[in-house]
């Protein structure tokens, strides 16, 4: 059954006010034009909702069992306004400590400045979150993610810090910090491959690995050692000279970053943000 949205409107708040003239002042309407609203829809259902003495009103039985359900549905359409009305000016992503720590926040003021009215909050987990209003970007095996929602492939190379003295690969033992992935599924860094590539063997490479990127990048810009790292994560700190790259050849390999249902974010913040982060990413 059709009945007139403004009639419900005001039905429920008459209800809630106990009186047609207070509804009326809230709804910016006449008493009469809620009295009119409301006895129409009294005649549509053909049920007395309220029980009237003079001016006075109180809810018949038929009228409350409508109240509670009217006035539940309209906090559910208000609510669900306020969420979608803050999705529509703030981004909430979560991600990998790493990509957080060295490009999301590193980035966050630039994307800020752009878009004034557009807030950002970051934070990190593994976990895919499913909210329509959470951005997760992910990192993950290029193979098992679908291509519309791949952002970048990751490649790798050797990074140290900036102004080191360029390793000797023949004539001494280097530490090199790599990664031993948490989620064990991922494929591992591709040192072997890289290696190859660069025509070098492990002879004199002692290997100290961490959980995260982000430690192997903190211990070579304390010139600990040498860092086999994402060329994604390492790009920002080449450019602030914090890293150098040394005359080595990148590799690919099956490691993206990707954002799950990425067609899926429809607002305008979510879409300007993905747009912004996949140029940061792969310019």
């Amino acid at each position: 059954m059709q009945v007139s949205l403004q009639a419900l409107k005001a039905f429920e708040s008459a209800a809630r006010l106990g009186s047609f003239k207070l509804a009326a002042e809230e709804l910016s309407l006449t008493p009469t034009a809620v009295s009119h609203h409301i006895g129409n829809l009294e005649s549509r259902l053909n049920v007395s909702l309220f029980h009237r003495q003079g001016r006075r009103v109180s809810l018949t039985g038929t009228g409350s069992r409508l109240a509670k359900a009217t006035s539940d549905g309209f906090r559910k359409i208000d609510n669900a306004l306020e969420e979608v009305m803050k999705a529509g000016n703030a981004v909430r992503v979560t991600t990998t400590s790493s990509l957080a720590a060295m490009v999301l926040i590193p980035s966050q003021h630039e994307f800020e400045q752009a878009n004034p009215d557009i807030s950002i909050e970051i934070s990190t987990g593994e976990s895919v979150d499913s909210q329509s209003y959470i951005i997760p970007i992910r990192f993950g095996d290029v193979s098992f993610a679908k291509e519309s929602d791949v952002i970048r492939t990751e490649s790798f190379n050797i990074f140290g810090a900036h102004g080191v003295t360029p390793p000797s690969w023949s004539n001494e033992t280097i530490t090199i910090f790599t990664t031993e992935w948490k989620n064990k599924s991922l494929p591992d860094p591709p040192l072997a491959d890289w290696l190859k590539k660069n025509e070098l063997d492990w002879a004199n490479i002692k290997l100290k690995k961490f959980d995260q990127e982000l430690f192997g990048i903190q211990q070579a810009m304390a010139e600990n050692g040498l860092v086999f790292c994402s060329t994604t994560l390492a790009e920002r700190l080449l450019k602030a000279n914090l890293l150098q790259q040394f005359e080595t050849k990148t590799v690919k390999s099956d490691l993206c970053y990707y954002v799950p249902n990425k067609d899926s974010f429809e607002t305008r913040s979510a879409v300007m943000f993905l747009n912004w982060i996949e140029n940061i990413l792969n310019r």
